[in-house]
């Protein structure tokens, strides 16, 4: 099993910038690949970035160039760097991890609100 706890959510001005973490436990060898997703209220989840085992990143569009996925291995915890914030980035963001060798395969936190203000 794995166990993801998000940090780092609050209110912040459009332009500023925020820093979201990530912190995984349990089989986290068995993790392939983990992710941001966010949900906006009325709105369905959406892909914010992706970063692999092996360090390769992806991002949604709306994101790119503006938000950075990383990882830190040694604490197991994932971030994300998010710069040039803009009040349609408010949504509650969640981290996933996939883990196709455990019984759930896929896990979420419970999420973290971000609020931009104008």
């Amino acid at each position: 099993q794995v166990q993801l706890v998000e940090s780092g959510g609050g209110l912040v001005q459009a332009g500023g910038s925020l820093r979201l973490s990530c912190a995984a436990s349990g089989s986290i060898s068995s993790i392939i690949h983990m992710a941001w997703y966010r949900q906006a209220p009325g709105k369905q989840r959406e892909l914010v970035a992706t970063i692999t085992r092996s360090g390769s990143t992806l991002y949604g569009d709306s994101v790119k160039g503006r938000f950075n996925i990383s990882r830190d291995n040694a604490k197991n915890t994932v971030y994300l760097q998010m710069n040039t914030l803009k009040l349609e980035d408010t949504a509650v963001y969640y981290c996933y991890a996939f883990s196709p060798a455990t019984m759930i395969k896929e896990y979420w936190g419970k999420g973290t609100l971000v609020t931009v203000s104008s």
